[in-house]
């Protein structure tokens, strides 16, 4: 019953401080989320009536998503897989940060807990962060951020700068830096572990079109501690 209650207060509560209708129109876009999750779980339990009782009663999926915090990316429907089956991490431009504790811990679970067979980082065309990363102006605090693509970027910025057009460059970059992530989720102390002890892990690189709805494979999975460079490598 708390659910049910916190919406009932927090309904109250808009309804009290509401100014000009405005507060109502905010209360009933939320009561509209409610809806929709009510129509998803009616749904899933007519074609499935104990499905959100396994569920609860167990997470074992076989996938770490490493992907872009954009909303047009949803890792679960456009891989066609129900809850529970995907663990997943988001954040700006899918980048993975050797001291970003937050998506080191995800990945420390996914492998050490969860058992996960496939790591997979997920980037795709038409990225903000990655056109934000092109220019030369600021963005506020989120260049922090973008940095580290700036250093891909300047690593590769001959073979980018060479192409005809704008979007050519944004594409190249987008693949390169999932190219890069890739590297750097097989450069933790976490998934060189799991290799050492023996664990069928496998990173991979992918990237999504929105124009299309399509996922291509980048080709750059990595399975095992000989395939990383000597100067990452721990043993």
């Amino acid at each position: 019953m708390r659910p049910f209650f916190y919406l009932l207060t927090l309904i109250r509560f808009f309804s009290i401080m509401k100014k000009g209708g405005k507060s109502e129109v905010f209360v009933h876009q939320l009561q509209q989320l409610f809806e929709n999750n009510l129509r998803w779980a009616q749904r899933i339990k007519q074609n499935d009536p104990e499905f959100f009782s396994r569920l609860s009663r167990q997470q074992n999926p076989e996938y770490l998503w490493i992907g872009c915090s954009d909303s047009r990316v949803p890792s679960t429907q456009i891989v066609d897989l129900l809850p529970g089956e995907i663990f997943v991490h988001r954040n700006i431009a899918n980048v993975v940060v050797h001291t970003d504790l937050n998506c080191l811990s995800v990945i420390q679970y996914a492998v050490e807990r969860l058992k996960v067979k496939h790591i997979i980082i997920c980037g795709h065309y038409g990225c903000g962060g990655i056109r934000a990363a092109l220019e030369n102006r600021s963005h506020g605090l989120i260049d922090n951020w973008l940095r580290h693509i700036k250093d891909i970027y300047r690593c590769h910025q001959d073979k980018i700068d060479a192409l005809p057009d704008e979007t050519a460059r944004q594409n190249l970059l987008c693949e390169l830096n999932v190219i890069e992530q890739v590297a750097n989720v097989c450069h933790t102390t976490i998934v060189q572990n799991a290799w050492n002890a023996g664990m069928d892990l496998t990173v991979h690189g992918w990237i999504y079109s929105i124009d299309d709805g399509i996922l291509k494979d980048l080709k750059v999975a990595v399975r095992q501690l000989d395939d990383i460079s000597v100067t990452h490598r721990l043993k």
